[in-house]
């Protein structure tokens, strides 16, 4: 007894199905819809869910030179910021007839340009991208290809590029007000390694810059957050220091927060006697103990500005027109690791 697999539904048996024309159904699946009235859209809709039909986007692609793909490379995907981002970008691609496709380089330069070689490969017709290496060569060379490209978070500087993400120096300005305010003297700020990530040299240029300008003292721990016995180490110390000053931790992103609770429960700190701020908001961080405050992102919003620049830098055709830097701003979600 043989066994064949279903035949998939055609774009003439959907016009069918829904009562419109094939060009119809192709200016839907094409990224013309708003061509169609609000009811036709419905019906085309409607009769490809009941029929399971699916567009071929890369024969989509071959034929006509559109394939209706995004690419999207992701440093980390594992680290929640990414993955909330994604979720914006997806949807508003969705909602443009566009399908993404996502490549996670963990944090590999050498996996990074192989990502970006095979996205290449499927002719997306633009790039959201969030570096982990400094692929400044090959993201340049695509740009003058006419490549609509899209950096996210983190820029580099030989890309002439429109970079989406938060405004970091506001957002320190913001975490160092309200330790301030709430009485804490002495600042450990961490992060991981800054070097291969211009937000986190942002936001640590900034934190020297403000403990100095508000009279505060600051000091920075900058290393890989895997090794708990080095991170706890230096919390320990700076904690067991002598002096009168109520002293806070400042985390460069969840990871740093992460790691740093972890620390403090080892250590039996009580929050709040010792503040804890966070930048990026998760879940997790309203259950902590009195709660985490922290510095949320709106990444909802951050990840469907980098589709609309890059659906402007795709429509507009001069991709010789300077830049821009999109920056949006943290909200603060005051909770009781701050409350002395």
């Amino acid at each position: 007894m043989s066994i064949h697999s279903p035949q998939r539904a055609t774009i003439l048996e959907v016009a069918r199905e829904a009562g419109a024309s094939k060009t119809s159904v192709s200016r839907y699946f094409g990224g013309e819809r708003e061509r169609l009235s609000r009811e036709l859209q419905g019906r085309i809709e409607s009769a490809a869910q009941r029929l399971g039909y699916r567009p071929n986007q890369m024969a989509r692609g071959l034929k006509g030179g559109r394939s209706r793909l995004i690419g999207m490379l992701v440093a980390d995907i594992r680290n929640p910021f990414s993955v909330a981002v994604m979720h914006g970008v997806e949807q508003a691609c969705r909602e443009r007839g566009y399908s993404l496709l996502v490549c996670n380089t963990d944090n590999d330069p050498a996996q990074e340009r192989e990502h970006l070689a095979l996205l290449t490969s499927y002719r997306v017709e633009g790039l959201v991208i969030n570096a982990a290496g400094s692929p400044d060569r090959e993201l340049q060379a695509l740009v003058e290809q006419g490549m609509p490209l899209v950096m996210l978070d983190r820029e580099l500087g030989e890309v002439e590029a429109e970079v989406v993400g938060l405004d970091n120096a506001r957002a320190l300005d913001l975490a160092l007000d309200h330790l301030q305010v709430q009485g804490y003297g002495e600042l450990l700020y961490l992060s991981e390694p800054p070097e291969q990530a211009s937000p986190r040299q942002a936001r640590l240029m900034r934190f020297h810059q403000g403990v100095a300008a508000r009279g505060l003292a600051g000091e920075a721990h900058c290393q890989a957050l895997k090794d708990r016995e080095t991170l706890q180490r230096a919390i320990g110390d700076f904690l067991a220091r002598p002096g009168t000053a109520p002293r806070a931790l400042l985390c460069a992103n969840g990871n740093a927060t992460l790691a740093a609770t972890r620390a403090l429960q080892t250590l039996g700190a009580r929050l709040g006697d010792t503040g804890l701020l966070g930048i990026d908001e998760l879940d997790w961080c309203a259950l902590v103990g009195p709660g985490i405050t922290t510095l949320a992102q709106p990444t909802e919003a951050i990840g469907r500005a980098a589709v609309e620049c890059l659906m402007r830098r795709r429509e507009c055709g001069d991709h010789t027109t300077p830049s821009r830097r999109v920056h949006f701003q943290a909200s603060l979600i005051p909770r009781g690791s701050t409350r002395r």
